[in-house]
């Protein structure tokens, strides 16, 4: 059986690198797994994954020119199928008794009253101006106090 690009064939771990593991392969063909295609997860260190003389299925990934097979251990096996989820907002249209009070507690009765209250966007930057000048001031008046009484004058030295 001629090693080709695509197939799923089994083969022996002959030796471990940081960088990955050498799988002999049918044939006597030996092609190298990179430790990025050994699992599906982050791999810190492959030697938690794969052990010498290990069997392991392998999918032949590449040829290049030279005859070094490239292979993958996570493509050779079908990935399970992903469950789906569902959106988390699914309930409100079940629950609009539920939402309606919601709307009640927070003082939102009716669309209109809300849009009344929002602020434009030039009554949010004055408010956002005015309460960072506070803070300034403030941040200010601190450094001024602590600076106080510290025992060193400008030179660093003791007075």
């Amino acid at each position: 059986m001629p090693v080709e690009v695509g197939k799923v064939v089994e083969g022996t771990v002959t030796g471990i690198t940081n960088f990955g593991a050498f799988v002999q392969l049918p044939e006597g063909k030996t092609g190298l797994c990179h430790i990025s295609e050994v699992a599906d997860d982050y791999v810190k260190d492959i030697n938690t994954y794969l052990k010498e003389q290990q069997k392991v299925k392998v999918k032949i990934i590449a040829i290049d020119p030279k005859g070094k097979i490239s292979l993958s251990i996570r493509k050779a096996e079908p990935k399970p199928p992903k469950r789906e989820s569902k959106p988390v907002a699914t309930n409100w249209k079940k629950n609009d008794k539920d939402r309606q009070g919601f709307k009640d507690r927070q003082g939102f009765k009716d669309r209109q009253g809300f849009k009344d209250r929002q602020s434009s966007f030039e009554d949010k930057l004055s408010q956002f101006l005015k309460d960072s000048e506070e803070k300034q001031q403030q941040v200010k008046k601190h450094m001024k106090d602590s600076r106080r009484g510290n025992g060193f004058n400008r030179g660093g030295v003791a007075r």
